[in-house]
């Protein structure tokens, strides 16, 4: 059993890590600052949970804060770093860039210098599918440049991509970095297309679905997020042998540094997300059909070859399924 840090655990995917790993028997120390990017509670709700469990530990904290970041590694002495906080959305960093500056780069410079000083076994972040950005050779995969991202959201993903990576060159750090796509489920977020367009049918309200819907996206259910972070977990990187500076390969290093895809392999079109939702909630949507929005990738699709034989695991989970287990979620948290 280890003794492991999950930063944004108030967060839809933190929390569910930090769940999986309370009831694995390891001892987790959550933290998250609850900003108000979306309903606070919401988290709040996630965090109640999570505080009865044994082992749980909570702290209130913004990782940009860096004399209480030194404070809180100093003092607990992490095995592993699980750090899943950051602010998320593409759209949203056209409008107020500087929060995704001091969380997704300051804060995680602060994580990283955390790790390097208590000597962390292993560090494992969250990347995004943002960061293909302008690629389009399909599926994505880890073994590909990314170096045009169309959202400044996209680039401070690539730079913590980077940043980790000379953590790791530097001080040996053990890194993995994962590149989630698209990830959906009970407890999910509400800036997400799933849950707003949830929220508008049962209130009878117009969805808006850009780029005229002409969208696939590689939908992941949270359950195999989970569980791909969960047995990677346990298997920090090593240096990869076959490294060639001469031929560098972007997913691996020479360092104890690996990046890897995690989604469901499967891209599904955005109209065919909003027929299985309708038949889920037994409603008809109204479409509102608007061009597509600066930053927004058009198609999604990950190559997970890496973390299947890493892992021995590939998500799986269909979008029927998955889809009617968030609407069985929403009805139930939300009484309807």
């Amino acid at each position: 059993m280890f003794k492991i840090l999950v930063t944004g655990a108030a967060g839809f995917i933190g929390f569910h890590v930090a769940d999986r790993l309370l009831k694995q028997g390891h001892t987790v120390v959550g933290l998250d600052n609850l900003n108000d990017y979306y309903d606070v509670s919401l988290k709040q709700a996630r965090l109640a949970q999570l505080e009865p469990q044994s082992g749980f530990h909570f702290y209130r904290l913004d990782l940009a804060d860096r004399p209480q970041i030194a404070k809180l590694f100093d003092e607990q002495c992490f095995e592993i770093v699980i750090n899943l906080a950051a602010q998320p959305g593409v759209r949203y960093s056209l409008i107020n860039p500087h929060a995704y500056i001091d969380s997704n780069l300051v804060g995680f410079t602060n994580v990283l210098e955390g790790c390097r000083h208590s000597q962390v076994k292993h560090l494992i972040f969250a990347s995004s599918s943002s960061v293909y950005g302008a690629n389009t050779r399909l599926p994505f995969s880890v073994h590909d440049n990314v170096d045009h991202p169309i959202s400044l959201y996209a680039a401070t993903k690539k730079a913590n991509e980077l940043m980790a990576h000379t953590y790791s060159h530097l001080y040996g750090l053990p890194v993995t970095g994962l590149r989630f796509f698209t990830v959906y489920g009970p407890w999910g977020r509400p800036d997400m297309a799933l849950f707003s367009f949830t929220q508008a049918i049962l209130a009878r309200k117009a969805i808006d679905i850009f780029n005229y819907g002409k969208m696939r996206r590689d939908f992941t259910y949270i359950d195999d997020i989970v569980e791909g972070i969960a047995r990677l977990m346990e298997h920090p990187p090593t240096p990869n042998p076959l490294w060639s500076g001469e031929y560098p390969d972007p997913g691996t290093s020479q360092a104890p540094y690996r990046i890897y895809n995690i989604g469901n392999n499967q891209p599904v079109e955005l109209m065919h997300l909003i027929t299985v939702l309708e038949s889920c909630l037994g409603k008809t949507a109204e479409k509102n059909l608007m061009p597509s929005q600066p930053g927004d990738l058009i198609e999604t699709f990950a190559d997970i070859d890496d973390l299947a034989r890493e892992t021995g695991f590939m998500p799986n989970t269909s979008i029927e399924i998955g889809v009617q287990h968030f609407v069985d979620w929403y009805r139930t948290y939300y009484g309807l």
